[in-house]
Parts: C-alpha cells; structure tokens; sequence
C-alpha cells in the first residue's frame, strides 16, 4: 500500500488505522471482521521492518477516540496481523519556529470586539468553521482579556508542520490567567505532546483540593496521552505520594476505569504503578476496601434476584457475611470517605429500598468512639457515573460562591461509583422527601400552599429555629434553583426533593439532565426550567406577610447566577472532558450547546440578572409542577418506603478571630457634615488609640447581615430597622438606636467582637479628623422617607442608555387597596421622538419584582437629559418620579421615591 503522502508533512502524533473486511458469499455485503491502530512515530522515530500487531474483534474503531492507548496491539487476541514497514527511517525533529510577531498593526476596535464575542462561546467545539478561521486569522491580536487558548489554538486550521509551529509560537508567549485554563487543552482536539506539557505544568500549581475538582477529568485526559510516560500521568503519580486523598479518589476512578470499551490496559497498567507507588500500607487499606464492595456487591445482587417476601431474610442472612469481615480485618476506611474508619455493621439499622434496583441501606459502626455511626446507600444495578459528575460540579458551582463570600447552605453529598453499576451514596441525617411531607399533609397535600411553611413550624418551635431554618432555605433553596437550571436536571418531582429540619434544601438522584426530560405521549414531564413552586414563596415571604423577601430572594438567585457565569470556561471544559466518558446523556457537541446556552456567558450582568428572573416567573407560575407531585404522592400510598438516599456533608462556615486588635468602645458622635448620610463615629481600641470613620446605615445593615450569616448559629442583638422609628426626631432616636446596638455587638459574643468583619468594619477606613468632622455635628434633618419607591441600574456606554428596572416597594392605589402594577418610561427629550417604554405588569403585588431591560439608543449625552418614570395600575396612577441624568451614579442600584403626581 502506497499512501500519496509527504512523511515530513505528517505530524508526529500520525495514528495508522488497519480494518480488517469480509465479503459475503451469499449477499456480496462488506463486513468489517477485525482492526487494529498504532502511531507511526511511536518514539519521535518511524517504525522499521516487519511487525505482528493483535487485532480487536471489537466493532467499529471510535474514530474520534483514535489514540495510542485505544487499543494495545501486544495483548492477545484470536487473530495477529504482521505488517512490513519500510526499513528506510524517519526522525522526527521539532521546527525551530521563529517569532514572527513583529509590526502589525492594531486591528479595528470593531475587530477586537469581535474576538471577544467569539470567545464567549468557550470551546472550539461551538464555534462554526468559519468563525474559527477568524479566530485563527486574528490570533496574533487574543491575549488571555479577550479570549482563551484553547479556543484560538483550537482554531488552527490543520496539524501541518507550519501550523504546529505558528501554535507553540503562540504557547510560549501567553499569559494564563488561570491554571483551570489549561484544562481545555487535555481534550481529545489536542493531541499535541508540546501543548499537553504545557497544560499539566500549569495544572500542576493548583493546590490539593483544587486538583481533586478536576481528578476525574484529568483519568478521562489519560486516553489522549501519547505513552504512559507523560506529564499527565507523572504529575497524577506525583501528587498521589503527595496526599492521600488524591491516592484514593485516583485509585476508585481507576477501578471503575477497569470497565471501559477502550484503553482498558492502560487503565490496568496505570492502577498497577499506582499501587506500586502507594506503599505497603496503603495497599493493604485499599485491599480492605476493595473486598468490603465485593461483599456488597454480592449481597445486593442476591437481595435483588430474591423474591419480594424474602428478600429482608435473605438481608439478616448476608449481613452476617459482613460481621465475619470485620472480624477479620479489625477495621476499615470507608470507600466514600478515607477519613472515616469503620468496624463493624448496626445489623438492625440496616434494609433495602423497595425501587427497582433495590439498592442496601447499610448503617456502619464508627470506628472513633466519639462518632456517630455512619449510614451509607449501596447500589447495584443503577450507573452513579453521571450522577458523581452532576455533583462534582455543583461542588465547583458552591465554591466559586464561597470564593465571592456567598455561602448558600448548599448540602453536595458524597457519590462514588466502584465499578460498572455499582457504588455508594453518603446519606444525609434527618433528611425526608417533599413526596413525604406532602403525604403527611393528606390526599391534596401538594396542591397546598402553606404545606412546607407547616412542616416547619411543627419542627422548629423555638423562633430562633425557626428563622434559622427560614433563612437556610432561603439560601438553599436559591442555590439549588440556580444549580439545576445550568444542568438541566431532570425528572424533578417531590420525591427527589429533599427537606432537613434545619431548613437545607438539596435534590438527589441525577439519571436525567442536560436537557433530557422524560416524556409521556411526546409531552415533556418537566415543564419548569426548575423547582420553586408557590408553596416555596410562601414559605419565604411567611405566608404573603413579607412580600419583600421575594425581591430579596429573586436578588440572591440572580446575584449567584452571574457569579457561576464567570466561571463558564470551567463548567464546560469540565463536562467537555466527559465527552467519551460513556455516559448516557453526555455525548456530543448539542450537550455542551445547552449548559452554554442556560450559562449565557455572551450577556451582561443585568441581561442575565432580566433572563434568570424570567425564570423564576416561569417556574413559580408553572401548574404541571404540582400535578406531577400530586401524581407522585398518590403512587406513594400505598407503601411508603424508606426515605430516600440522603446524602450529607454539611459545609460548616469558619470565622477567623484577630485576638490582637480587640475594640473597646465605638461613640457615634453625630452625621458628617461632608457627608449628611454618614454617622461619624470614634473607635477607640484596647490600647487606648483613637481614631475616626464614617459609614451609612445601608452599610452598618451589611455588617448585620453578614454576622448573621457568619453566625449562624449565635445570637445577635436586634438591629434597629426603619420601622422601630417614630415619625418626630427620627434621626436622633436611630443614633441612639445604632449605639447601643454597637455596644451589644462589642459587649456580647467574644467570637463575633473580634471577628474580621466586625473589625474591619470600624478599622480598615481611617480618616483625618477635620473641622466638618468634629464631635460636635449636630444630626442632621434626614429622616427616612417612607413614600412608595421604585429601584432603577442605570448604565451608558457607546451611546446606549440601559435602565434595568429591578423592584418597587410600598406601592397602593388611591383607595389603598393592592395595585396590579406596570412601569412607564419615557426619556425627554427623546433623539428622534417621545417615545414610551414600559414592563409587563404583575399582578396584586405591593412590592412587584421585574428585572426588566429598557434600552434607549443614540443618546448622544446624559447632560440635559431627563427621565420620566410612571407607575399604573392598568390605567390608574400610582406614583411617579423624574430623574436628571447627569446626576444619576451609573452602574449602581439606587432606590428613587415615587411622587404622586406626574411632572
């Protein structure tokens, strides 16, 4: 066989593919029988002479998997193909590549910004041809603000020798802004040995937990690797004898690795020099763990075959196989969580669930005599695979928000599957289904509004429980919104919603998402774009009595939204890297188009902020939501089961007391006269120095919220809300009223006086005492105004004014009764003509939500602009206000009083 081909114009990562074909007798069909593939520059040098290759009797090549590693063509087989190569060998020699960034010119701006809208789209996988070759035609101008590299190398056009050179130019002279970037260039697009070096060298500074987010991703990138001699897999190694969590994890992902179609052996011989690294003693553990699932395994598989009467004997019998285990072996780490050691079982607390795959509920004895006993889900028969990366990256998604400071009380339980169909799930103490709650609030339970707000009550009894479960809800229930729209998680109903007395919220059960609802007659089951349900509202705004708290809930969610956006590239080069994973609902390019779609990384904060609350609208007013509970809960009464599996890891907050700058009295000596809304106040420390700052009530309200959220678990003095005011000498009562709150925050809690934020808050911002400044300012006139109000965010750029309108407050119609609201704008005067803009309405709200863009173009300047803004009720006036522009501070949410007539 000639090949019409240069040598020297290969590139040195060249697979051979040889199919093996049989024609049919009787049919004259063409029948592939067997193949086998290899790398014709295996050590940077051809292959020489003659050589005998084992053929796979597998069926189709994955064309798209093609690597050293897909199949080995030592391993035995029925059949062997000899192949004489040409005795004449190549060499291969890297290119010296020259710097060829010299003088060019500065591309149009409109060029520059086209970059970054290309950008947006992440991966080269969703840019079409003809947008990667602008990208590559413009390569010399992407720089780590505008674009990525693994989006402008994935653009190059081919792996020629000039391309390849021209993409190592580009490697060495770009700055990474984050060692996460690199994770795009371990796909399957880059086979590259040069670029794949270079994303394991920045890989390898991320810290130990950082690398356990991506340990996953990082076995899928091994079948890419040219040998097992790669940086991947001695960075993999290396950071094994480093921690011992990585050890583990590593050697579950390799095991359950051992049930892959393809790259089986280089599974095995990794996992063998794993073990061969690890040591006497931890091999001797992992042993342990590993004959602990074999028993599992086994006793799930016989519980499953047995028949429905027998199946708890056949359990009370097999448990004893597990008794006679850990009298042999003492004790053992458990496979979900090496910091937990295990010996022996609760025989009496362990059962079975009575879904289709029957999966144990085993109860562990802890081996720490401090602990409680551990209880874990076993299943056999149901792919956790897909389920351990929906939390995987949920966990990333929870991170980014506790790196902005944002913990949203989310509960990510352990998942790790052992093999195929088969592994653990980590239970959460105390958890119930909603299916559950609804079932004890009788035949119509879920139709109910006041269901979960019921439940609740009768569990927290104290109102300091109470409010503590509120506000856990409140922020998991936010999360979990957030979470399962980016995912597209499926087949939600009640009875994969979870509830704990303590107010956390969390799904469970991930079989279905990207998009891949489940459907009865060709109509889709899951109509919302996520679970919040009206009976959540009411629970949240207490029965309708804090209508505000919607807003403030609708705030959280589109606030968390937009700071997982940021992390886009992440969460798609994450479930990128799955993509021959062999999960079922994670294969092609249209699985990465729907997260990039719901992650919307091409729009502004406030577009996003607009979307995602359309979203909530959505959901909350989605009826089918309800019946598809209320069909779960009837198929419930007959039997209700054991709960389901509720796994629990509960993210505790840490604070960091400063014991060494400890404040022993705050005076607020009156308002700034610089300043009208700032109280200037003395902070005197423990060592008697004395110092001046000012603040707002809008920021002391911060401080109280961030305490409460810090400090949970502590009881903080009452904060003095606008509503504790008189009518009369409001300013000097709430001076009074801020003080001795200050003096009960420094005087109360040792752990929350000198917390970081409570000493940040008097210390970080020191000024100059001045003559404005001085301890006898008189307060001021300001009281509160307590007139309707409408929140406005206002931006201008390129000639464009934006105006998102986020929320009114207070608002009733002349007779006082509860308006249907809408909001009017009109800019004055207009570029063109008058021209009016206005919201959809919401119906019988007094604090209506909307979040709704309003986009006025060709403004030429904001100076002698004005902005009229009206609120109706239909056609009834409710309020109005007029805005000067030039006055107006830009991208920053401000609240405007509503008047009552129109000027």
């Amino acid at each position: 066989i000639n090949f019409p081909l240069e040598i020297k114009s290969l590139p040195r990562e060249s697979m051979l593919i040889i199919k093996l074909f049989g024609i049919d007798s009787a049919t004259h069909s063409t029948n592939l029988l067997a193949w086998t593939c290899l790398p014709l520059f295996p050590r940077q040098e051809s292959v020489l002479g003659s050589r005998l290759f084992s053929v796979t009797l597998q069926s189709e090549p994955p064309i798209e998997m093609i690597a050293p590693g897909v199949w080995d063509g030592s391993q035995p087989s029925p059949l062997t193909l000899q192949i004489d190569f040409p005795d004449a060998g190549w060499e291969y020699l890297k290119p010296e590549s020259e710097e060829n960034r010299t003088d060019h010119e500065e591309p149009p701006r409109e060029c520059l910004k086209h970059i970054a809208k290309l950008s947006q789209k992440k991966s080269p996988l969703l840019l079409s041809e003809e947008k990667r070759r602008y990208l590559w035609f413009y390569r010399l101008y992407c720089n780590n603000e505008n674009s990525s590299l693994p989006l402008v190398l994935g653009s190059a056009p081919g792996w020629d020798e000039e391309t390849v050179s021209e993409m190592h130019a580009i490697l060495r002279r770009w700055t990474f802004s984050h060692p996460w970037e690199a994770l795009g260039l371990l796909t399957s697009r880059f086979p590259d040995q040069d670029i794949r070096e270079v994303a394991v060298q920045q890989l390898d500074t991320l810290l130990t937990d950082e690398l356990l987010d991506c340990l996953p991703q990082l076995v899928q990138a091994v079948k890419f690797e040219w040998n097992l001699e790669s940086p991947l897999v001695e960075l993999l190694l290396r950071r094994s004898l480093q921690s011992i969590r990585v050890a583990h994890r590593l050697y579950w992902l390799l095991r359950d690795a051992q049930g892959e179609a393809y790259f089986k052996s280089w599974y095995q011989e990794l996992l063998a020099a794993l073990q061969f690294c690890a040591g006497e003693a931890l091999n001797e553990e992992l042993s342990k763990e590993q004959k602990l699932v074999k028993l599992l395994g086994d006793i799930g598989e016989k519980v499953k075959s047995a028949s429905d009467p027998q199946r708890k004997d056949v359990l009370k019998k097999e448990i004893g196989s597990l008794e006679e285990f850990f009298k042999d072996i003492k004790t053992c780490h458990l496979p979900l969580n090496p910091a937990l050691c295990i010996k022996g079982i609760d025989r009496d607390a362990c059962s079975y669930f009575t879904s289709n795959a029957s999966p144990l509920k085993i109860t562990f004895i802890n081996a720490n005599p401090m602990g409680k006993n551990i209880s874990v889900i076993f299943k056999a028969g149901d792919d956790l695979r897909q389920d351990m990366l929906a939390l995987q990256i949920i966990q990333v998604m929870d991170n980014a928000w506790l790196q902005e400071g944002l913990d949203m009380q989310m509960i990510t339980y352990g998942c790790l599957s052992t093999g195929r169909a088969q592994g653990f799930i980590e239970m959460v103490p105390d958890a119930v289904t909603l299916a559950k709650i609804h079932l004890h609030s009788g035949l119509i339970g879920p139709l109910k509004e006041n269901t979960i707000k019921k439940w609740f009550s009768q569990h927290n009894h104290l109102k300091e429980d109470y409010e503590k479960a509120l506000r856990n809800f409140f922020y998991s229930c936010a999360g979990w919104c957030v979470v399962t729209f980016i995912l597209g998680v499926c087949d939600r109903h009640n009875d994969n919603i979870m509830l704990t007395k303590s107010g956390h919220m969390f799904h469970i059960d991930f079989g279905k998402f990207l998009g891949h609802a489940q459907t009865f007659g060709g109509i889709k089951r899951d109509r919302a774009p996520f679970i919040f349900t009206s009976e959540m509202e009411y629970f949240i705004t207490e029965g309708g009595k804090n209508t505000q708290h919607f807003q403030d809930f609708v705030e959280l969610c589109c606030r968390a939204y937009n700071i997982v956006r940021k992390h886009s590239q992440l969460i798609l080069s994450l479930l990128e890297m799955m993509l021959h994973a062999g999960l079922p609902e994670l294969r092609g390019i249209e699985d990465l188009k729907y997260v990039h779609n719901n992650l919307r990384p091409q729009d502004t904060d406030l577009e996003a902020t607009s979307h995602f609350t359309k979203k909530i609208k959505e959901s909350l007013e989605c009826f089918p939501v309800k019946l598809n509970n209320l069909i779960h809960t009837l198929a419930q009464m007959p039997a209700l089961s054991l709960a389901k599996p509720a796994p629990q890891t509960l993210l505790q907050e840490s604070c960091i007391l400063n014991k060494t700058r400890t404040i022993q009295r705050v005076t607020i000596l009156g308002f700034s006269k610089t300043h009208s809304n700032l109280y200037l106040m003395e902070v005197t420390c423990s060592d008697n120095r004395r110092s001046l700052t000012k603040k707002s009530f809008e920021q002391f309200y911060r401080l109280h919220s961030q305490m409460q959220k810090q400090f949970s678990s502590l009881a903080l003095p009452e904060f003095p809300h606008w509503w504790h005011l008189p009518f009369t000498d409001s300013d000097h009562k709430r001076i009074r009223d801020l003080s001795h709150y200050v003096e009960q925050v420094l005087r109360g809690s040792y752990e929350v006086a000198n917390s970081d934020c409570v000493l940040s808050f008097f210390l970080s911002e020191h000024i100059q005492p001045t003559l404005e400044d001085s301890p006898f300012v008189d307060p001021g006139e300001n009281s509160l105004d307590k007139s309707p109000k409408v929140q406005l965010l206002m931006t201008y750029e390129d000639s464009r004014l934006t105006i998102l309108v986020k929320h009114l407050k207070n608002i009733h119609l002349p007779d006082g009764s509860v308006p249907s609201a809408h909001v009017e704008i009109y800019l004055l005067p207009h570029p063109s003509e008058v021209r009016r803009k206005k919201t959809k309405c919401v119906p019988k709200c007094t604090d209506p939500t909307y979040n709704e863009i309003v986009v006025y173009d060709e403004v030429l300047g904001l100076q002698g602009h004005v902005l009229m803004l009206i609120v109706k009720s239909k056609t009834v006036f409710v309020g109005a206000v007029n805005i000067q522009l030039c006055s107006v501070p830009l991208n920053e949410e401000k609240w405007y009083p509503l008047g009552n007539s129109i000027i």
